[in-house]
């Protein structure tokens, strides 16, 4: 009985001995509040940290994926000769206002009339100039049509006789002769037509495109033919290009002049790839370690891809926007960049003339813009310059 009783102590201690160890395992309800609270919390960060992004590119929400479509040639051409490999403008002064959107025919019509929805453009933009391209076909070979080599093509805003004063039921914007046997793009400017549209969005009634002889008489639409939206590959369909300025000015650090060389030379000539978050955080330490470095402009790339905004970003995948760092001593060579006020600052603090005057701060002295090339949620593509977004040098303020 007592060998009995003693096995029976012994196993009662082993499940004590159990329960104790898994209770010691499991994570108390206070360390798994706390877990959960710091995840809330970092989401939370996350979330407002993305949400003011948006907003310094002038968005309140993510614009929808489009993974699958393809930009316009024109379009990417475009970013191409406003901007670099890592998406900096090249020269500010190529292009006429700081936004282009490219607009698809949504009539997707076989005859020659187009219509475009502009109501992803705000009522505040500047429409500077507005550009109908449309794509000339090949001419099919007629034995009547071939002692013409011109044709005129006029190209109208349809109005809407019932809503306003007027009689004429359209409206011409532009006309010009074209080669009867040539084919590619044309472009007609329309901005007259877009304006009016901005203020008074119900009399956007489309635009009506006419061919006519150097005589004056209408030409066969199979002789002259424009790709249209619903027959031809997106690359040729009619696109309305659109040149607007948002009211957005560059601050004073903003470089305008494209013969800076100084400046220019200092930005990076190949593009430059986002570091591996462990070299990342190394050279953070190193940086750190060393509080007497001069003021220096030093790698800050932003990954879109991280963010996960690549989706509806074509191009750049990530752009180096740089930061300053570094300390400004006394005394600060001409090699800091100091303004007369930092240099007064720093004789203050050497002399120690009055009591908490600190040291200049190593920041921007030079701004540069980017450009983004992007889907919005209509699928039109848009190429947008944001200013400021980029440290081109850094001094001693």
């Amino acid at each position: 009985m007592a060998v009995a009783g003693s096995k029976r102590t012994l196993a009662e201690m082993l499940l004590i001995s159990v329960l104790v160890w898994s209770a010691a395992a499991r994570p108390s309800l206070n360390h798994l509040e706390n877990h959960f609270s710091a995840e809330n919390e970092s989401e939370e960060v996350r979330s407002a940290a993305i949400k003011r992004l948006l907003e310094v590119f002038g968005m309140e929400d993510p614009p929808a994926v489009h993974r699958h479509q393809q930009p316009p040639q024109y379009m990417l051409d475009l970013y191409n000769t406003v901007a670099d490999v890592d998406g900096v403008t090249k020269d500010p002064n190529l292009l006429e206002g700081n936004t282009v959107r490219s607009f698809f025919d949504k009539l997707r019509s076989e005859q020659v009339e187009f219509r475009f929805n502009l109501s992803n453009v705000a009522r505040t933009e500047k429409i500077l100039t507005a550009e109908l391209h449309l794509f000339k076909l090949r001419p099919q070979a007629t034995a009547t049509f071939n002692r013409h080599h011109f044709c005129q093509v006029s190209v109208y805003q349809l109005l809407d006789t019932s809503r306003s004063n007027v009689t004429q039921q359209r409206k011409l914007l532009s006309s010009r002769l074209i080669p009867v046997h040539s084919t590619g793009w044309e472009v007609f400017t329309i901005t007259q037509a877009v304006r009016s549209w901005m203020v008074d969005e119900g009399s956007n009634l489309g635009l009506h495109v006419v061919v006519r002889t150097l005589g004056g008489s209408h030409v066969d639409l199979k002789l002259i033919r424009f790709a249209s939206g619903r027959n031809h590959h997106r690359s040729k369909q009619p696109m309305l290009v659109l040149f607007t300025d948002d009211g957005r000015r560059p601050t004073t650090l903003e470089s305008s002049d494209p013969n800076d060389t100084e400046v220019t030379s200092s930005l990076p000539q190949t593009p430059i790839s986002a570091p591996s978050s462990r070299s990342a955080r190394s050279l953070d330490n190193s940086e750190d370690d060393g509080a007497s470095m001069p003021c220096q402009r030093l790698p800050l790339y932003v990954d879109f891809e991280e963010i996960g905004w690549s989706g509806w970003i074509v191009s750049p995948r990530g752009y180096n926007a740089y930061h300053c760092k570094g300390s400004c001593p006394f005394p600060l060579g001409q090699n800091m960049r100091p303004t007369n006020h930092a240099t007064v600052q720093s004789i203050i603090n050497a002399l120690k003339l009055m009591k908490g005057i600190e040291t200049p701060c190593c920041v921007p002295d030079k701004l540069f813009s980017i450009n983004l090339l992007y889907f919005d949620d209509d699928e039109n593509v848009v190429l947008k310059q944001y200013n400021d977004m980029v440290a081109g040098s850094c001094g001693c303020h």
